[in-house]
């Protein structure tokens, strides 16, 4: 299996712009495995992260033609060694069944997730981790039944003074 790329880029925050990008990945022949974006702190700007599969040379490829982008006001491949990043999902567990409710109390523990709400017959846990440690925990929870669940993909951040504005 090709690695998992992690590009995020600095964007105008106008309409269409998360669009255009996407578009622009897909006539590359590119299948988004997880995208995340959030308008920045002026409001201005939204940073996106998306992670794709693919080879070291094709991924650059890429990312040189989304820079030229008008929209684009930076874009990086991040490293993976040099990055934090994190997924989170929230998880709907069926729970009638008391000795279901104390397996998934103790799996969610284990994860050291969070309840967020717990019902006589569900219990909504959210887990948070490296995106290995988030889906060995759907894997470990499905067997007791997963009613609904949602996940934000990978959201990442470059660890020290480097910034993808290009400050440090």
């Amino acid at each position: 299996m090709t690695p998992l790329n992690i590009i995020s880029l600095m964007v105008e925050n106008k309409p269409g712009v998360l669009f255009n990008i996407s578009n622009n990945f897909r006539r590359k022949g590119f299948n988004i495995h997880s995208i995340t974006a959030i308008a920045g702190e002026d409001a201005d700007t939204t940073r996106i992260t998306i992670t794709v599969r693919g080879d070291a040379h094709e991924v650059t490829k890429l990312v040189e033609q989304v820079e030229k982008m008008v929209d684009v006001i930076r874009v990086k491949r991040l490293d993976p060694l040099r990055t934090v990043q994190r997924d989170l999902a929230l998880v709907k567990l069926s729970t009638a069944d008391p000795m279901a409710q104390e397996e998934a109390l103790e799996t969610i523990n284990r994860y050291k997730g969070q309840i967020l709400d717990i019902k006589p017959d569900t219990i909504i846990a959210e887990v948070t981790g490296s995106v290995d440690e988030v889906s060995e925990f759907m894997r470990d929870v499905k067997h007791i039944g997963i009613v609904e669940a949602a996940r934000t993909g990978i959201t990442a951040i470059e660890k020290g003074w480097i910034t993808l504005e290009g400050n440090g």
